[in-house]
């Protein structure tokens, strides 16, 4: 057990049921102590539940007096936790409890992440099924696992067992924010195999610096600049100046980041008139750039002389696939148009000798959608001779118009904290998408208390909000 540090809070069972998780190591892939907590407290209280191979739980209770033949409602939360810690952190994910403190409100975990993401959604169900002040129709409690590593426990559930189709999903992180729709993706590589030519001239590096990059989901709507998009940009314009080949690109690290540096090396002629050009080229780009972005520089160096470079007619295919593949904020949402429905971003490009590989990740709410991107990609590496392999697809989870648990949770919301709550669409994952596509439909929301800087050794759980989060589902189920 970790230290009592959350005695006093209210309702006691919720902060009672997170220390009592916090001290068990549940990282993903490392779920079994958990599960075993789960089941334990099922059979101790008489409920039904299931447990499978991959430590998935299910608890089920029927509905409080007057709800007892209403329609199911599914809850749902992830038992897995990132774990991280700060270098001087003595901590072992796989054998040690977290050690929780309180600063002014909020909790933290001493060194390490906090596991509120999504250890609040496992305390909240437990505290609610042990609540005999709750009023609820029948409650599908279900408990995931790998969430953070590919979601395989959503996939792997046993979704027969299941016969509600109202979904409250506790994986949010703003109490006055409900997540209404969050994006499927796929994973696509586009693959150029070049021959390089024997050349003449000087090589010179070009390096693109100072972009803020971001989280090609959250922040793909901000207006910041891709690294990898505005090189392409910048030796197109060049190349329509001075003659030039590209021997080498490399930008980007990760297909869901927009790339915040990029680097190429290219054989001109004229090393001095394309240092100019160059220059007065990123002046012009730059003036175009938003303010987050003002940090952008771009250096050219001479490099070491190569023997070798892609020819005139490859430089120039790689160059329009940089700029031509889908990239940036493609469709907003038609019933709610402040919500992006469509992206894709071009996240990596790599040189490997004579192959060069694109990599992209489009993101949509609606597999309609996302299917004609595939498309798109599929005709432009068509026409540009690029082998593309698509991977690691995910569903999407797409707005509805009307909703009647979204109006629920608006009205729980209003009545409970006489304020009007938000809602929003996240260009990112949730079960929620895997859930409803497997159950052929659901009506869904994403809730949860504060939180911030989740994933990280600060992340930090508001313990008012926390409570309140609580208060807020009971008043939803008590409308249901």
């Amino acid at each position: 057990m970790t230290e009592c540090v959350l005695f006093g809070y209210e309702p006691q069972k919720l902060y009672e049921h997170f220390e009592n998780i916090s001290a068990i190591p549940r990282g993903s892939g490392n779920e079994k102590g958990i599960a075993d907590y789960l089941c334990a407290f099922a059979e101790t209280r008489g409920l039904a539940y299931n447990r499978d191979a991959l430590h998935n739980v299910l608890i089920k209770k029927a509905g409080t007096t007057g709800y007892e033949t209403h329609a199911p409602v599914i809850l749902q939360g992830h038992t897995d936790m990132v774990c991280e810690k700060n270098e001087d952190t003595a901590h072992d994910f796989l054998r040690d409890g977290l050690k929780l403190v309180v600063r002014d409100g909020w909790l933290y975990a001493d060194g390490t992440t906090l596991g509120a993401d999504d250890g609040a959604a496992v305390a909240i169900m437990l505290a609610l099924l042990e609540d005999d002040t709750a009023e609820y129709p029948p409650l599908e409690c279900m408990f995931t696992v790998q969430e953070e590593t590919g979601m395989d426990g959503a996939y792997g559930f046993d979704y027969t067992k299941l016969a509600g189709r109202t979904l409250i999903n506790l994986d949010s992180e703003a109490l006055d924010v409900a997540t209404v729709s969050c994006a499927g993706g796929v994973v696509s590589d586009l693959t150029f195999t070049l021959k390089k030519q024997p050349v003449a001239g000087t090589q010179l590096k070009l390096s693109l610096t100072g972009l803020a990059g971001g989280h090609s989901g959250a922040d793909i709507h901000k207006g910041r600049a891709n690294a990898v998009r505005l090189m392409g940009t910048l030796l197109a314009r060049l190349a329509a100046q001075t003659p030039l080949r590209l021997s080498a690109i490399h930008g980007g690290n990760k297909s869901n980041a927009i790339p915040r540096e990029c680097s190429a090396w290219i054989v001109t002629d004229d090393a001095q008139t394309a240092a100019a050009q160059l220059a007065d080229i990123a002046d012009g780009l730059k003036a175009g750039l938003c303010a987050e972005d003002s940090g952008f520089q771009i250096s050219v160096d001479a490099a070491q002389t190569v023997p070798t470079a892609f020819s005139s007619e490859d430089t120039l295919r790689l160059l329009r696939c940089i700029n031509d593949v889908p990239n940036g904020v493609l469709s907003y949402t038609p019933a709610a148009p402040e919500l992006v429905e469509a992206s894709s971003n071009l996240g990596i490009v790599r040189t490997d000798g004579e192959t060069v590989t694109l990599t992209l990740m489009p993101r949509s709410s609606s597999e309609i959608k996302l299917d004609a991107i595939i498309g798109q990609i599929d005709a432009l590496a068509g026409e540009l001779g690029a082998q593309v392999a698509h991977h690691d697809r995910h569903p999407g989870w797409e707005y509805a118009p009307e909703s009647r648990i979204r109006a629920v949770y608006t009205a729980a919301y209003e009545a409970l904290f006489d304020a009007t709550p938000k809602t929003e669409a996240i260009h990112a994952g949730l079960e929620c998408g895997i859930i409803g596509e497997k159950l052929g439909g659901i009506d869904a929301v994403s809730i949860g208390p504060d939180m911030r800087e989740i994933h990280t050794p600060n992340e930090h759980l508001n313990l008012k909000s926390f409570a309140d989060a609580y208060a807020l589902v009971k008043a939803m189920l008590a409308r249901l």
